[in-house]
């Protein structure tokens, strides 16, 4: 069977689906979509589970099923290649990709923009560390390998003048899950993590002794906005965290689910009218995933040319993007 032959009978078995499910009382017939996430503790895998759980449940003719990966950039060429039809992508290898950054430029499309990740660091609430100078020559876990999260640490990092593997003793996580342990046990002075809802800041913040977080100063914000233009200046609000009675300001980026260049239209259409049509219920599950909305993937999108076709054509029908 052809590839094309594939995307066709898939695209059939997708229709045939919906049209089952709304006469009841039949067998449905069913799409699976594999989606890429990241190791097992990470943000990723949060959120991949719990998109998969609102999506399945709302449309059982698509079986949304996670898997783990090594994250973004393992997903990324694994998209290319065909062996995932989506795929968990943080906003600077996706940037790097777009852009054809060190890599020949990716044909592949935004689905959703997932929730924007403002970047900073974790320590102990008993550690001496008050800034990100003070972390220079401690061990550092810059989060998993083939994450995002160490390509944006690197970014922020180089507008300051530090060198990620030079200036620290930067350490590479086989399981993001393994990271506050490694904090709290003294084998690492810091993590670096990003966004609201992210599992290694809420193990920190919920042991003992607490944790404090560690963001660029507004000064530095400015210096790392004039180098790297792509990072946006954010906020973690106050709350989002145990203990974090105030908000925290960053910088960083959106994350993206991405599919494969040749994701039939209509699959692609029917995803995001469906997600569209259950955001407030994954908001529910998921606090972060209250910013996984149509409106805000054409906002986040950096061009958006970039936004697959399908999704496009569902943005105009319901007004947010123009005819």
């Amino acid at each position: 069977m052809t590839k094309i032959t594939s995307m066709v009978l898939a695209s059939m078995l997708l229709l045939a689906g919906g049209a089952a499910a709304q006469e009841g009382g039949k067998a449905i017939s069913q799409t699976t979509i594999s989606l890429g996430t990241a190791t097992p503790g990470g943000g990723f895998p949060l959120f991949g589970d719990n998109f998969a759980a609102v999506m399945n449940s709302a449309d059982p003719a698509l079986v949304i099923a996670p898997r783990n990966t090594k994250g973004s950039y393992e997903n990324i060429p694994l998209l290319e290649e065909g062996k995932l039809d989506l795929g968990l992508v943080a906003g600077e290898p996706a940037y790097e990709a777009f852009k054809g950054i060190k890599r020949p430029v990716t044909p592949l499309k935004i689905l959703v923009a997932m929730y924007s990740s403002p970047g900073m660091f974790v320590v102990r609430a008993d550690s001496p560390y008050k800034k990100i100078q003070d972390l220079v020559g401690q061990p550092v876990a810059f989060g998993a390998k083939g994450s995002g999260l160490p390509v944006m640490s690197r970014f922020i990092l180089d507008a300051l003048g530090l060198k990620q593997d030079e200036d620290f003793k930067a350490i590479y996580l086989d399981h993001a899950g393994d990271g506050p342990a490694m904090v709290l046990d003294g084998r690492a002075a810091a993590l670096w993590g990003a966004g609201s809802g992210w599992p290694g800041f809420t193990t920190m913040a919920k042991s003992q002794p607490g944790a404090r977080f560690i963001a660029p100063t507004a000064e530095e914000i400015a210096r790392i906005r004039a180098r790297h233009p792509f990072l946006k200046p954010m906020t973690i609000p106050a709350g989002s965290y145990p203990g974090q009675t105030a908000p925290i300001d960053s910088l960083g980026s959106w994350g993206f689910v991405l599919t494969r260049a040749d994701l039939p239209d209509d699959i692609a259409y029917r995803l995001i009218r469906t997600l569209h049509e259950n955001e407030a219920a994954l908001c529910r599950k998921l606090s972060q995933a209250c910013e996984t909305t149509a409106a805000n993937t054409l906002s986040a999108a950096p061009d958006p040319s970039l936004i697959h076709p399908g999704v496009m054509k569902y943005l105009r029908e319901i007004g947010v993007a123009k005819p």
